[in-house]
């Protein structure tokens, strides 16, 4: 089944990630000066992921006299790859992911928002006119998810799902989304490939633009998890890592910044506040 606005979506996301490829590849950059990459998990189209993250940088580089430079990557597995190798200076993901870096990153901040404060949680949707309407109506069913490292986009919902007696894995027939992003879960949902759908909370509305109105409704909400948080590379010098973290935390409510990241504040964070997660 095709799609006109979904193919139109996807074109962006590509022309997107080629014209970002020519920035960090094609320009000179300085050859003294260390550049600091700081990148968010993919979870949105990648105009949007760089739309959040850039000011970020700006702001972390005028704060600390580093030179942080914003960068994007394809999926979840191209993101922890490169943090694992030790390529992204800084990050900003899932306590899913974060968990599985943190022997390569520590976490600095944990970030809180308008909707859950320190934690959100994940969405379970469907179609208005699904004929799909309790959570054991979806044994058997195709479920499209953003990724098995996603908290919203999986672990969150999947917790809601089990505490109802389904195995996501055992039991429903699991599609990680196109790029691992939270709009094209709701695009394959929307579309017909899936039955139902893991997004998280604050992404339920990220693609109204590409499809009717009404079309999408929330079959259940997922577990609370604790919120993304902002990481550094382990081997950064601790005067770095203080600098960057007193940055973010005088950061106040409405500044530009946190306005981008769609988020209210920074709160002090270290890596035992993940464990529940481990």
């Amino acid at each position: 089944m095709h799609d006109p606005g979904r193919k139109i979506f996807k074109m962006r996301h590509l022309l997107t990630l080629m014209a970002f490829a020519y920035l960090l590849f094609v320009l000179p950059q300085s050859a003294t000066a260390e550049v600091y990459p700081i990148a968010m998990l993919p979870l949105h189209a990648p105009e949007e992921v760089l739309g959040r993250i850039t000011p970020l940088a700006a702001y972390l580089s005028a704060q600390t006299g580093m030179d942080i430079r914003a960068v994007i990557h394809r999926n979840y597995g191209d993101y922890e790859n490169r943090a694992l190798s030790g390529d992204l200076a800084l990050g900003y993901q899932n306590p899913s992911v974060y968990i599985r870096i943190s022997h390569v990153h520590e976490a600095l901040a944990i970030a809180e928002d308008t909707i859950g404060g320190t934690r959100f949680r994940g969405l379970i949707i469907t179609t208005t006119d699904s004929p799909i309407q309790t959570l054991s109506d979806l044994k058997g069913k195709r479920i499209s998810i953003v990724g098995r490292t996603s908290t919203g986009g999986y672990l969150s919902p999947s917790l809601t799902l089990r505490k109802a007696g389904l195995d996501p894995e055992k039991d429903c027939r699991i599609m990680e989304a196109a790029d691992n992003t939270q709009e094209n879960v709701i695009f394959s949902v929307h579309i017909g490939e899936a039955d139902a759908g893991f997004i998280r909370e604050s992404a339920l509305h990220m693609a109204n633009t590409y499809i009717p109105p009404g079309r999408i409704r929330v079959l259940a909400e997922g577990e609370w998890i604790p919120n993304y948080c902002l990481s550094v590379r382990r081997d950064l010098p601790e005067a770095a890592k203080q600098s960057i973290r007193k940055a973010l935390l005088a950061l106040e409510p409405g500044h530009p910044v946190l306005q981008s990241l769609h988020i209210l504040r920074w709160h002090p964070a270290e890596d035992a506040d993940f464990d529940g997660i481990r």
